[in-house]
């Protein structure tokens, strides 16, 4: 079986299991966005989701942001963990996407990974999420997964993204990657998996 028919399969059972999933971080657009996936870098969703509403109440827009200091937004999301360098990060996009982008965020990959503390993972889940563009973030999850799926030698990131893009409709990746996501959380977890009771991992693929 190659690696488009393992996809196949697979992609069946995760549709069964999230036909439709929404995106785990809390935000209201894609500045909001951008500063909650920041913000999830080596930190749970689900804690993100607890620090926001109090970070956005004083700054949803790159404007308030810059209003408030480097200092004052770490007190905020020192929770989140890398609180110093994620609220310098917050901080200097902001100020940038006031200068060079009418404080909008901008809609290329190329534009999003100029910005300060913003990686390729970070801006391919931006292109998709908040603009509908084609793009196949890749996080831990995803990486093992892929890997244990025999969908991706699984060696780095860009290996893993450049197989899956090859493997799965393009038109799908936004779905999948969160389909991908919450089901390795559910079912295929890097400590404690069985693979004897993973729907995927089970199979004889």
């Amino acid at each position: 079986m190659n690696r488009k028919e393992k996809g196949k399969k697979i992609l069946k059972i995760l549709c069964e299991y999230f036909p439709s999933p929404r995106i785990p971080l809390e935000h209201q657009g894609p500045y909001t966005l951008l500063i909650a996936v920041i913000l999830s870098a080596q930190c749970t969703d689900a804690r993100v989701n607890t620090i926001t509403p109090h970070l956005f109440k004083k700054a949803s827009t790159p404007y308030e942001m810059v209003q408030l200091t480097p200092v004052e937004i770490e007190e905020i999301i020192r929770p989140c963990g890398l609180g110093k360098t994620k609220s310098k990060a917050i901080f200097a996009l902001s100020k940038l996407l006031i200068e060079k982008h009418e404080g909008k965020v901008p809609k290329t990959l190329t534009e999003l990974e100029e910005l300060p503390g913003v990686g390729h993972k970070t801006a391919s889940v931006v292109m998709i999420q908040a603009f509908n563009m084609a793009a196949f973030p890749v996080d831990t999850h995803i990486l093992r997964c892929a890997k244990r799926w025999g969908l991706s030698s699984g060696k780095n990131v860009i290996t893993t993204e450049k197989d899956l893009k090859e493997i799965f409709p393009k038109k799908e990746w936004g779905r999948i990657h969160l389909q991908i996501i919450y089901f390795a959380r559910r079912f295929c977890p890097a400590r404690g998996h069985d693979s004897q009771i993973c729907p995927i991992c089970s199979l004889d693929l």
